[in-house]
This record gives C-alpha cells, sequence and structure tokens, in this order.
C-alpha cells in the first residue's frame, strides 16, 4: 500500500504553481482587480442595482483569467481526452483541487462562482456517460466550444431535497404536425441563468411521487416563449445568480432531452456526485489554509509580552481541526480513488456513501476552520480584512447545495444498515 502522490502528479501542482506565478498573479494585481479580493471584494463584485447579479468587469476577469488557462492546457484537465481535456482522474481533481483552495483567495481558483484555472465542469462528464450519439451529434460541439451553456434545475419552491416530488410536469403534445413536449412548472435556485443559453429542466412525464423512474432532463432554451426570471434570490454571499425560474406552457420539441425518457433522475445523481467529491476536497484545502494562517498569527502576535501560541486555549481546538484535515484527506483521496475504478454509472449505488461522508464533513471542517481562525485573529479576523468571513459565507451554502447535509447522513445510514447499497442483500430478511 502506497500513500504517495504519483511524480507525475506532483510535477503538475508545481506547473500549476509557476502558471499561476506568471499569468494569473499578474493579472490580479493590473488595474486594481484586487479589490475583487481584498476587503471591498464584495461589493466590487456585485452589482446592487442590477438584481444583485456579478458585475460584468468580474465575470470578464474570471473570463480572461479562464481563457489564459485554457490556452495553457489546464482549463479542460478533467474533460475526457475526446473533448479535448486530458481525462484528469477523480483522485488528480481532488488533489488539485485542495491544493488550489489551500493558496486561499485569488483569482486561481475563487470558488464564490465556480471559477478555477483548472475549471469544474461536471456537465461535460454527464453528457459523455448519458447522451445518445444522436445527441452528441446535436449538442456536443455546442456544449465544448461554448455556444451552449447550461444552467441546472432540478430543486423546486416546494421541493428541495425530496426531488422525486418534484411538481414540474411534461406531458406529450404534438404542434403543427409535430410531435413534442408541453412543459409547466417551477425551479430554485437555477445557478448562471443570466449567461446561459439553455437549461436542464427535470420533470416527471410518468410514474407517481416518490418514483426514481419517470423523470425527464429536457434540454430548454432560456428565450424559449414561456420561460421566465422570476425573481433573483440575495444570499449569503454576493453576488447572486441563483433565480426562481417559471416555466409556463413551454412547448418543446420532441428530441429536446438527454439521456432517455423517464431515466433522467440519473443524470442528476450524476452531476451532484461529480461536485460533491470535488467541492470535499476544496473545503479541506481552504480549511487548511484557515488553520495554517491562524497558526502563523499565533506565532507572530504577542499578547502579555508572550506568542499567542504559547496558550493551550489557543492550541488545542487547531489541534482538532489539523487532526480531523489529515484524516479526511484520507478518506477523499481514497474514495476519488475508487471512483476511477469502477463504471460512472455505478459511483450512486456502491460509493455514494462515501462520497456524502467526505461532502458532508468537509463542508462542516471548514465553516468551524473559518471559525476558529475569525477567534484566533479577534478582531481584524472578523473584520473582511482577511479572508476568513468569505471563506465561511461561501463554503456554508455546501452544507445546504448538492445535497443537504442530512440527506447525506440519511445516505450514509442507508447504506450502513443495509436499506441500500451492497448491503442490502446481507439485511434482507428471508421469508
Amino acid at each position: 500500500m502506497d500513500f504517495s502522490l504519483p511524480a507525475e502528479l506532483i510535477e503538475y501542482l508545481a506547473e500549476l504553481d509557476r502558471f499561476i506565478e506568471a499569468e494569473i498573479k499578474p493579472l490580479q494585481a493590473r488595474d486594481d482587480n484586487e479589490r475583487f479580493f481584498d476587503h471591498r471584494r464584495e461589493h466590487s463584485r456585485t452589482d446592487w442595482d442590477n438584481n444583485g447579479l456579478p458585475r460584468p468587469e468580474w465575470e470578464a476577469l474570471l473570463g480572461e483569467a479562464r481563457h489564459r488557462a485554457d490556452a495553457a492546457g489546464h482549463l479542460r484537465f478533467g474533460w475526457p481526452k475526446q473533448y479535448g481535456g486530458r481525462d484528469g482522474s477523480n483522485l488528480w481533481m481532488a488533489v488539485i483541487r485542495e491544493h488550489l483552495a489551500a493558496k486561499g483567495l485569488g483569482l486561481h481558483n475563487d470558488l464564490q462562482n465556480e471559477h478555477s484555472i483548472v475549471g469544474n465542469n461536471p456537465f461535460v462528464i454527464l453528457f459523455r456517460e448519458f447522451a445518445t450519439p444522436e445527441q452528441d451529434a446535436r449538442d456536443g460541439d455546442k456544449l465544448l466550444n461554448g455556444e451552449m451553456r447550461t444552467a441546472f434545475g432540478l430543486t423546486e419552491p416546494n421541493h428541495g431535497s425530496d426531488a422525486t416530488f418534484m411538481e414540474t410536469r411534461a406531458v406529450r403534445q404534438a404542434r403543427d404536425g409535430s410531435p413534442g413536449w408541453l412543459l409547466n412548472g417551477e425551479k430554485m435556485w437555477t445557478t448562471g441563468m443570466h449567461v446561459a443559453s439553455h437549461v436542464m429542466v427535470f420533470a416527471r412525464t410518468s410514474g407517481d411521487d416518490g418514483d426514481a423512474l419517470g423523470i425527464t432532463c429536457f434540454i430548454v432554451p432560456v428565450r424559449a416563449p414561456g420561460v421566465k426570471i422570476e425573481e433573483w434570490l440575495w444570499t449569503f454571499n454576493m453576488p447572486t445568480d441563483h433565480p426562481r425560474v417559471s416555466f409556463t406552457g413551454v412547448w418543446l420539441p420532441e428530441d429536446s432531452y438527454w439521456g432517455e425518457i423517464d431515466r433522467g433522475l440519473k443524470l442528476g445523481q450524476s452531476f451532484v456526485h461529480q461536485n460533491r467529491i470535488r467541492q470535499a476536497a476544496s473545503s479541506l484545502g481552504a480549511a487548511h489554509y484557515c488553520i495554517e494562517e491562524s497558526v502563523r498569527y499565533a506565532r507572530e502576535r504577542k499578547p502579555f509580552g508572550k506568542p499567542l501560541s504559547d496558550n493551550q486555549a489557543i492550541q488545542w481546538p487547531l489541534v482538532e481541526l489539523a487532526t480531523q484535515v489529515e484524516m479526511l484527506r484520507l478518506l477523499i483521496r481514497k474514495t476519488a480513488w475508487e471512483m476511477d475504478r469502477m463504471d460512472h454509472k455505478l459511483i450512486e449505488r456502491e460509493l455514494s456513501d462515501k462520497v456524502s461522508m467526505c461532502n458532508y464533513w468537509s463542508n462542516r471542517l471548514v465553516c468551524e476552520a473559518a471559525d476558529r481562525a475569525m477567534q484566533v485573529h479577534g478582531g481584524i479576523g472578523y473584520s473582511r480584512h482577511k479572508p476568513f468571513e468569505h471563506i465561511y459565507r461561501h463554503h456554508r451554502r455546501y452544507r445546504i447545495t448538492e445535497g443537504a447535509e442530512e440527506i447525506q447522513i440519511r445516505k450514509v445510514a442507508a447504506f450502513l444498515f443495509g436499506y441500500a447499497g451492497p448491503r442490502k442483500q446481507q439485511f434482507t430478511v428471508k421469508q
């Protein structure tokens, strides 16, 4: 058993560091772009008079950083080679995401917008795994060249974690002699609608509430008649790009979906599992950053004539956090490694409990680490002149999104007690 990272991965991390120093840090320092990362960051990023949306100049800066990363061969690292990527594995992506987050806030990696020089684009792998050849021929190139930008519509105003109870419906309806679907419903937290060309809308097409089957993933143009942004939902961490969207009498041609009719929930599960393991790694890296900054400050700060770090009240909470970081790092990397060793579509049935363990615990951990960093730093830690409040506000959402931690704990319990997963047969009572 060898826990060392491959030499190639270590060298790639060094390559990323060199790229950040040569290309990204100078861009961040140019034209007062530091305003997006220092104490002015929330105001500089947010267009308060335009529904709290991201300011165009902020998104333009992120776009320039991604363009440079793409030109250098980093942005699409995790994409399949057939789509212009480098087949980056789950393990490599987890290590990279932790590495970048551990550097703290910066243009190299700002997760408020899921921005990174090594992109996290779960739609590409989702599309590869579930799209039919016909869907690939129709949408593949558009998805890869940025012509098609998709938002994700799963959650509803009355249904968050209980996705299989969604009220959005699609029924077959011909129009002008052409077969199609009539879509009605509402979605919440449909991130990125202000820049999307299409939105993935999960709708019930058959079956009953609670059934996993009978849900289809429709691909809806955002400018289709009947699509309306009802409101932009302001959040703990601004700016916001998370609207409530209604779909009223939206007619779609017959083939306006990805995957198979009635089996669309699998696409949603693919999306969240990719996101959960990478979010876990990012939260781990951010937690490590908070701990290291606190240790450094405690060594330098000298109240009452001696280093703050001499006090056990400072040492012990950071020891507890550092111990959790070490243990969680092993679980995240082992889980990512196991994901790489099985068919993508088996992860939900065989490994989703471990993915949930990694995700819910790391998201708790980073919030605790950011809170502790504020406490260690005192008043300056609570201010926006340090990044801890931003880290807390950003990562706090991950305890709710991509499956609330309670839902993920329930998933772990189902696997542990044999209600689902590999142990189900073991606990089945023979009649």
